[in-house]
């Protein structure tokens, strides 16, 4: 398991003029947890999906909310240290490469079954040819 924060920053400002920050504790287990804590460090720009979790917990009858986040996946958008992707990155990049590909191919495939459905049908629609009772 490796616990770390991560800090987003709001995308307007305050009265003030800064922007706020929010820090939102994420969780990852078994192999995302060891690539997390191996690559990770203060600073990295870093993509997370997850499902967030609240957990409430009472100290001197005081009620805590928590709210985590459960990574299931955490992509490294940025370079390390030595300025080199780990495999890690590459594998996320070829991986938004292809889903990128394969996105581009479902929309074309449905764009030729709008085409065809659209053949089928007479393009010089006139409304006078129908009753309408309206």
């Amino acid at each position: 398991m490796c616990n770390f924060t991560l800090a987003v920053e709001r995308n307007y400002t305050n009265r003030d003029g800064d922007r706020d920050v929010d820090f939102i504790n994420i969780v990852t287990w078994r192999g995302l947890a060891e690539n997390c804590a191996r690559h990770l460090g203060k600073g990295r720009l870093v993509g997370v999906d997850g499902s967030l979790q609240i957990r409430k917990s009472e100290n001197n009858n005081r009620t805590y909310i928590n709210p985590e986040v459960n990574a299931d996946n955490v992509r490294f958008l940025d370079f390390g240290k030595n300025n080199s992707r780990s495999n890690n990155q590459g594998q996320t990049q070829n991986n938004s490469n292809q889903q990128r590909n394969n996105n581009k191919s479902a929309q074309q495939n449905k764009k030729q079954e709008q085409d065809d459905f659209d053949a089928q049908f007479d393009d010089n629609f006139d409304a006078d040819d129908f009753d309408v009772p309206f």
